[in-house]
């Protein structure tokens, strides 16, 4: 992978941190509800681990399935499914309900992971997926058998390090200094800002097909 690959999908891995909706929030209720810092961080990992599945099953899925005559189709199916994806969150009126907040580890990584894949997290890094030059294809054939699912893999490690490390800088920021006050202050409806996202990572992949 190239550097600004590392840069795209650490960006999206940082946008990812950011949302509410990916696991933060439900970190920084854990400790209020426990009075504990502790408790904050002990809810991150599982939740990163659900979010690393979610992705990583789509990322791999593109790495070791593609060949270089099938890019194109990839491409047009996978930025069909960003945009209706996209439009669909965008214009439902659905909210997600927060699930209760006496989870075990093994059941916040399922919650997260079913969150991420409801958000279309996976779905993200196919633009980014597609758009890298396929190590040692030729036209009509798969990609060199060494590679695989390998690369895909490592693009869903290198997204969520940065997604788990941005929602731990903003569990902390809002426990320690911000409290959930600020939530109320200063609201903004992320998951339409993220609906939006999709529809425009769709657009630019047909464009780019």
């Amino acid at each position: 992978m190239t550097l600004g690959t590392l840069a795209t999908l650490a960006a999206l891995g940082a946008f990812h941190g950011l949302n509410p909706a990916m696991g933060w929030l439900f970190a920084v209720a854990r400790g209020l509800q426990e009075r504990s810092q502790a408790a904050l961080l002990r809810a991150l990992p599982p939740i990163a681990a659900g979010h690393l599945a979610s992705v990583a099953i789509v990322a791999a899925l593109v790495t070791a399935t593609r060949s270089v005559t099938a890019s194109t189709a990839l491409a047009v199916v996978g930025g069909v499914l960003l945009v209706g994806f996209g439009l669909w969150r965008l214009l439902s009126e659905r909210h997600f309900r927060w699930a209760g907040m006496r989870l075990s580890a093994a059941q916040l990584a399922g919650w997260s992971f079913l969150m991420s894949s409801a958000h279309g997290a996976g779905l993200m890094l196919l633009p980014v997926l597609v758009a890298e030059p396929v190590p040692g294809g030729h036209s009509g054939h798969l990609a060199a058998a060494p590679v695989g699912a390998l690369p895909g893999l490592a693009a869903a490690g290198v997204h969520t390090v940065a997604m788990l490390g941005t929602a731990l800088v903003v569990a902390v920021l809002v426990y320690q200094v911000l409290g959930v006050g600020v939530l109320r202050r200063a609201w903004f409806n992320v998951d339409r800002l993220w609906a939006g996202v999709l529809v425009a990572a769709g657009l630019v992949t047909l464009l780019r097909a």
